[in-house]
């Protein structure tokens, strides 16, 4: 995937089967800077592209999981009967253990106008995933139960599984992040090296987000598609690599240490009744530990004291284990979200703690933010076919970026091969030192912030010089003979 011509000839060159402009309109010099530019999106576009694939194609069916939801467990998601007084929790409760009597519960989320109870019960067996019983609020009879992975459905995990690891675990989770960690170098390079094309040519801006259509056929024609289409979608691509490497494996830690090192990551609630604060956790959160002995009619005193408080909308409700607070926290996702948590002194009836979404950090608020967006929740059908819009864009700006590298090969029968020939090489040595004095612990750093990208910017460099050795053989050989 590339956002600028990936053959990285220089534009003077000719094209297959046609003829070289007039010499006398002046050719543009490419700079030291320029040229390296080219040459890093052309490797990171021909051997990145692979991963964006896969990511924009699992990406793309996550953004149907909410239809996906209803059309396979909507008989276990969705109330039937509504516009009744809702039952107490109790009794909701109760119904949901008579169903599952096995597993500590660990949370229950109310049922609203058309959703049922959700009760969750934690198994070891289960590992992180729970048991969740569907109670009809207005009824109180059950509705079904589904294996859950704090709050997905089964089909919303698998395919949260596919986008995020390939069913392949740990191991998995190498390819998002990789392909997070090149997106954002690919959409701004591509940005860069776009406008300086545009800039010094005719058309300027107005080609800039229009594709220039007279240029003839062949990989001009391919270009002007390819770059004016990334250029629409470059601030979404930011979004999604910037929101997919702050839960990445490795880039996403050092991002959270990050946070944490700023005073700014999401503040913690105290569930304990003696002062020693909890951590109120991450955006998968089903309070403390499990709670075996947790009274049914608790939950609806709990949630009386947290609807008091001001916590409206959808909430879900944690008990703690024995001397500590119960945790209730809203779970509004959907803009303008709903995030306030207080904590809960069961006996007392009384709050011993709250957190608001709005004495959130700036930076703990984008970040979760972004989550939502990143995951098609905050906006919601408008958010999911935004999601799509960029999935299918990128698909379509790495089909050209490979295709423009196809059109850009030598079709003399003494030159013929199967793809266009690598940028020029050499810009590194002709880069003057004031950009290599910051340029180099810039690089650095990033690498250390972002591992993937420094590995594999290191695999491009090795795969270069290996390749210019290979080259510079070939040609002392030829001179021998």
């Amino acid at each position: 995937m590339s956002l600028t011509d990936v053959s990285g000839l220089p534009d003077s060159a000719p094209e297959p089967s046609t003829v070289e402009p007039p010499s006398g309109r002046p050719q543009r010099r490419s700079s030291p800077l320029a040229a390296l530019l080219v040459r890093l999106h052309f490797y990171a576009g021909i051997l990145v592209a692979p991963f964006l694939v896969v990511a924009a194609l699992t990406g793309l069916a996550y953004t149907v999981t909410p239809q996906l939801d209803r059309a396979l467990h909507g008989d276990q998601l969705i109330v039937t009967t509504s516009g009744e007084q809702p039952r107490p929790l109790a009794e909701q409760i109760t119904a949901a253990r008579a169903a599952h009597p096995d597993g500590s519960l660990v949370a229950v989320s109310p049922g609203t106008a058309d959703r049922t109870t959700a009760v969750v019960f934690a198994l070891p067996e289960l590992g992180d995933k729970q048991h969740t019983v569907y109670v009809d609020p207005y009824t109180g009879t059950v509705a079904g139960q589904l294996t859950t992975w704090f709050g997905s459905t089964p089909v919303t995990t698998w395919l949260d599984d596919l986008h995020r690891n390939l069913h392949l675990g740990a191991v998995g989770r190498h390819y998002s992040e990789i392909a997070a960690s090149w997106l954002w170098v690919l959409a701004l390079g591509g940005i860069i090296l776009w406008w300086r094309r545009r800039a010094t040519g005719r058309g300027r801006v107005r080609h800039l987000l229009v594709p220039d259509l007279s240029t003839g056929r062949g990989v001009r024609r391919t270009r002007g598609w390819h770059a004016t289409l990334g250029v629409w979608l470059a601030v979404g691509l930011l979004v999604l690599s910037a929101t997919g490497l702050t839960w990445s494996r490795f880039a996403g830690g050092n991002f959270s240490a990050g946070l944490t090192a700023l005073d700014a990551a999401r503040p913690t609630l105290s569930t304990s009744l003696t002062a020693a604060p909890v951590d109120g956790g991450g955006e998968h959160h089903h309070g403390g530990a499990p709670s075996p002995t947790a009274e049914p009619t608790t939950f609806d005193r709990v949630l009386a004291v947290a609807r008091d408080a001001g916590l409206d909308g959808p909430v879900e409700i944690s008990p703690g284990e024995a001397g500590e607070a119960w945790v209730v926290a809203q779970t509004d996702n959907t803009w303008p979200v709903g995030w306030d948590r207080v904590a809960v002194d069961p006996d007392a009836g009384t709050v011993t703690a709250r957190s608001d979404y709005a004495d959130w950090p700036l930076l703990a608020k984008l970040s979760a933010l972004g989550i939502q967006a990143h995951m098609g929740v905050l906006f919601g059908l408008v958010n999911q076919i935004l999601l799509a819009a960029l999935a299918i864009g990128l698909l379509c700006v790495i089909v050209w970026g490979y295709r423009m590298w196809w059109q850009r090969r030598p079709t003399r029968v003494d030159r013929r091969a199967l793809v266009g020939a690598p940028p020029a090489r050499g810009a590194l040595r002709g880069l003057p030192w004031w950009a290599l004095l910051p340029g180099v612990p810039l690089v650095a750093a990033l690498g250390w912030a972002l591992p993937w990208f420094g590995v594999t910017l290191l695999g491009f460099l090795a795969v270069d010089v290996a390749l210019g050795l290979a080259a510079r053989r070939r040609t002392g050989l030829t001179s021998v003979g």
